[in-house]
């Protein structure tokens, strides 16, 4: 009986679209599951998601883990946080850093839904951005993990791997973020964005990456020259 023939090496992919289809296909392996199950931040609603996010910004996930639980506790609906004493909020929150922006932020947004939305999280990315410290790459957090919506947040680690893996050159968030939605289907883009910052954190990481144990390394332009 011949030997069964080995299988035909992959063609590099040629375009920035290949690559990012090819990065989605790869990292869906290593990192599988979906987008709420690789969202590291702890919720059980869009309200919980909305508020962690705020609370992440220079903070790790860890941390923010270890605060929202008590901050839920207290406040759980927006109508509550809306309605909370600020000193608390601040006491509550103080280990995530920039503790008074947070809290003006999330007494914020927790009024605006109130006020504006009838208590419940809007999902439109046009609403979204008009509450207090919900950016874009908030909002696509929200939607893509809360919502099962479309969204692609850039957040540092999107925009480094993607620059480096040749998906687009543009440093801008909001660029990057149109850039990659045209590669990538829309239902898939939260868990794509999820699975390049669960890599850029553990394997492209920043000053070193480690490009001996990358899986995109065979077809990463810059792979072995950072």
């Amino acid at each position: 009986m011949p030997p069964t023939p080995a299988p035909a090496p992959e063609r590099r992919p040629r375009t920035p679209a290949g690559r990012a289809r090819r990065t989605h296909e790869r990292l869906g392996v290593e990192y599988p599951g979906t987008a709420k199950e690789l969202c590291a931040l702890e919720h059980r609603n869009p309200y919980e998601l909305l508020a962690a996010t705020i609370l992440s910004a220079q903070c790790t996930d860890e941390r923010v883990n270890m605060v929202t639980p008590h901050l839920f506790a207290k406040y759980p609906t927006p109508e509550h946080l809306a309605a909370a004493d600020p000193a608390d909020v601040e006491e509550i929150i103080r280990s995530t850093g920039f503790y008074n922006n947070k809290r003006k932020s999330l007494i914020g947004m927790a009024t605006g839904v109130v006020e504006r939305f009838g208590g419940e999280v809007p999902g439109r990315m046009e609403d979204l951005v008009t509450l207090p410290g919900v950016g874009r790459k908030t909002a696509n957090v929200l939607r893509s993990v809360a919502m099962d919506l479309p969204g692609l947040p850039v957040d540092t680690h999107v925009g480094r791997l993607s620059r480096r893996l040749g998906l687009t050159q543009v440093t801008d968030p909001v660029k990057a973020e149109l850039a990659l939605n045209g590669m990538i289907p829309a239902a898939e883009r939260g868990m794509f964005s999820l699975r390049l910052i669960l890599h850029g954190r553990s394997v492209c990481v920043a000053r070193k990456p480690r490009c001996g144990d990358c899986v995109l390394a065979d077809f990463c332009p810059s792979a072995f020259r950072v």
